[in-house]
């Protein structure tokens, strides 16, 4: 690609791209093709001048290489960029803006004071005719106010005031609409299907390939706890599939030979074989982006209660109107009070503040599901941590294999690894790591793979019974012993390490030892929750007293409970609730799943499971726990910013209507300060929120 540097300092490149113009697209595909360059820390593609301003460390020739390299058909380059950009949506509504105010100047300076009132009557059939239908349903709402308004100025032959108020109202609905829309979209961006791979069956065997792999008529072999990555029909197997990122369903739907699935829908509990009848999971994100915009959860409890009040205090300003007239006899003064209303800026101010602050946390590689759980993060007084994947890393590493009887450690590693490679978790994945670390190469030996929630995993292999998962499930409800002599092996095992116990035929095979390494930031974080406000921490894991007891004093938590089955982590919620507290979940694995979803905000962990990313309510980076801090304070922030809109409208307005009274405003200057106020608040809220 041919292109010249206008400007290079500081880690900072200006090109311009010597093309006659750009489009959308093109754009997209050069900013993030730049974007996964090495050292490139942010790019900015402007496709009106053709330009490109890089942000980057290190070296400069690797960006001039990358830029001599590109070109707008490369498939590498075109494969980067997502779905949807938000670039073609912000520059319909930038067009749509300047359109808006271009028109408005056009008839104010050009046409005839006839022409313009004729328009203005045109314009205003509109919000009659709503206020007009909220009154024949009963009800006294903001459209009624917005209608008396301009009617009344049309009546009184002020027909600037009345254009001036179209025309400001026009302008806000088309802000709330920008921002509710770009904020969806990037919820939905957010909201993606982050599976890489697949388990492709063919010619009897599993094989574990790469999705893009996968074409129509192929079928691939979903399990417990794994997200169906494409569009497809069940061909074989039962399963039940949590689909509510895409139906809404609350209650998973049962799946069988001939059902149709989805994909982004998340098997709760089976197994299933999918013929795949769509590929690369065409249309998932216009169905996610419906589900938003449907979903009563994108909704706050501060919008609702900005609607209400807005809605509420209209019959209040329609009395103060006539009852200012008869006592004053000065229409001028009654209809200041018509053009002063708090219902415009409560109405728009307060959805634009949550989602800007949803759309911050997206930028901050968190993801929301809707505004109300902003707000419960913001409240909440307790916070439940579970242990492995969460507060420790989610990629523990296999320290030691200790093998039982006549068995190999390195044939008992290759067998663990045959079995867990079809559940990934990160205890899963420390094993089938350390198998290929070490070359161990395995085959497809085993019938079919049972997992059992919170226990492990069952199977059968040359015939005899095999058993993979924690003590309870090996050794209590499975029934195995230890060989006879090595008991006192068994005894002597390393207690600072996760245990994984494998058994063949009822008997222990071997015990894979696990360091599940704590991060080092966990307390840290939650020592700056507690300053946050979080007053009860707990940790509950499935992992031995010990094991949790060492966590637990490392990181510094109030409550402390092991050995805990999913249940008990859903029923300590449940009982924190009838004490009245709020509680937020955070979690990474199947087993996490009930008590997200019995939370106030249940957390992921955006390497966890795909179970317990479909329940939760938000998702954070696996990065580090730091997004805990961010989120609280990006909460905490939106409360603030939403209490300070409350006191600005209901003071200022306030203020309006009083020196509209007073005399000392006409109506068209409170109209105009009114409206213009309305906008200022709005456009402020849709500023970036401050959480660093």
């Amino acid at each position: 690609m041919k292109c010249k540097i206008m400007h290079d300092s500081c880690g900072r490149m200006r090109v311009h791209l010597m093309q006659k113009y750009m489009t959308l697209e093109q754009a997209d595909i050069l900013e993030y093709y730049l974007r996964s360059g090495k050292g490139v820390k942010d790019v900015k593609v402007f496709d009106r001048t053709c330009d490109a301003v890089i942000i980057y460390e290190g070296c400069r020739n690797d960006i001039v290489s990358a830029l001599a390299r590109f070109y707008y058909s490369d498939e590498r380059a075109v494969s980067l960029v997502p779905e949807q950009t938000g670039r073609a949506l912000n520059r319909e509504y930038e067009d749509k803006l300047v359109w808006k105010i271009i028109g408005r100047i056009v008839r104010n300076t050009v046409l005839p004071v006839s022409v313009r009132t004729i328009l203005c009557l045109l314009r205003s059939v509109k919000y009659i005719f709503s206020g007009l239908r909220t009154l024949l349903h009963g009800k006294l709402e903001v459209s009624v106010l917005d209608a008396t308004a301009i009617t009344v100025s049309m009546i009184r032959g002020d027909f600037g005031t009345a254009s001036s108020v179209m025309f400001l109202l026009g302008v806000g609905e088309l802000l709330e609409e920008w921002t509710h829309k770009k904020s969806v979209a990037d919820l939905a961006g957010a909201m993606s299907l982050g599976v890489d791979k697949v388990w492709l069956r063919k010619d009897g065997q599993e094989l574990l390939v790469p999705v893009n792999e996968v074409q129509k008529g192929d079928c691939i072999v979903v399990r417990t706890g794994g997200m169906i990555a494409l569009d497809g029909r069940v061909v074989s197997g039962e399963a039940e599939v949590n689909q509510s990122s895409i139906t809404g369903e609350g209650l998973p739907v049962r799946k069988t030979a001939d059902s149709p699935v989805y994909a982004g829908t998340v098997v709760e509990e089976g197994e299933c074989v999918i013929c795949v009848e769509k590929v690369s999971g065409t249309g998932r994100y216009d169905r996610i982006v419906k589900m938003i915009e449907e979903s009563e959860k994108l909704k706050s409890a501060a919008e609702d209660k900005a609607s209400h009040i807005a809605d509420s205090l209209v019959p209040y300003s329609l009395g103060a109107t006539i009852l200012t007239y008869l006592i004053t006899g000065n229409a001028a003064k009654a209809i200041a009070i018509l053009m002063v209303d708090f219902s415009c800026a409560l109405k728009l101010a307060m959805p634009i503040s949550v989602l800007s602050a949803m759309r911050d946390c997206t930028r901050r590689g968190i993801s929301v599901k809707g505004g109300k759980f902003l707000e419960n993060i913001a409240e909440a007084d307790t916070i439940v941590f579970d242990k492995t994947g969460t507060l420790t890393y989610a990629s523990p590493s296999v320290r030691e294999v200790v093998a039982f009887g006549d068995n190999d450690p390195e044939d008992m590693l290759r067998l663990a690894a045959c079995l867990e490679e079809h559940y990934p978790h990160s205890m899963a994945n420390a094993v089938v790591g350390e198998a290929e670390k070490r070359g161990l190469t395995h085959e497809e030996r085993h019938s079919r793979v049972e997992y059992v929630v919170a226990h492990g995993i069952s199977s059968t292999v040359d015939g005899e019974k095999v058993v993979i998962g924690s003590y309870h499930f090996v050794f209590e409800d499975e029934k195995c012993v230890i060989p006879e002599g090595d008991e006192e092996k068994f005894a002597s095992l390393n207690g600072e390490y996760s245990h994984l116990y494998l058994a063949c035929g009822g008997k222990l095979a071997a015990v894979i030892c696990i360091e599940d390494p704590l991060r080092e930031e966990a307390a840290e974080v939650i020592e700056t929750l507690r300053n946050l406000g979080i007053n009860k921490i707990v940790m509950m894991t499935g992992d031995s007293k010990r094991t949790a007891k060492a966590v637990g004093r490392r990181v510094g938590v109030d409550e402390l409970h092991y050995e805990v089955l999913p249940e008990d982590k859903a029923e300590f919620i449940r009982r924190e609730h009838e004490l009245g507290r709020k509680v937020i979940m955070i979690g990474d694995g199947v087993n996490d799943s009930p008590a997200l979803s019995e939370s106030d905000a249940g957390i992921a962990i955006s390497t966890g499971a795909a179970i317990a990313r479909e329940i939760a309510d938000i998702t954070i980076s696996a990065n580090d726990l730091y997004s805990l801090v961010t989120l609280k304070k990006l909460s905490d922030s939106l409360i603030k910013r939403i209490n300070w809109n409350y006191r600005t409208i209901i003071g200022f307005n306030f203020g309006l209507i009083v020196l509209g009274v007073m005399g000392i405003l006409p109506p068209a200057t409170s109209a105009f300060l009114h409206n213009a106020s309305t906008l200022a608040i709005g456009i402020r809220s849709m500023r970036e929120y401050e959480a660093d």
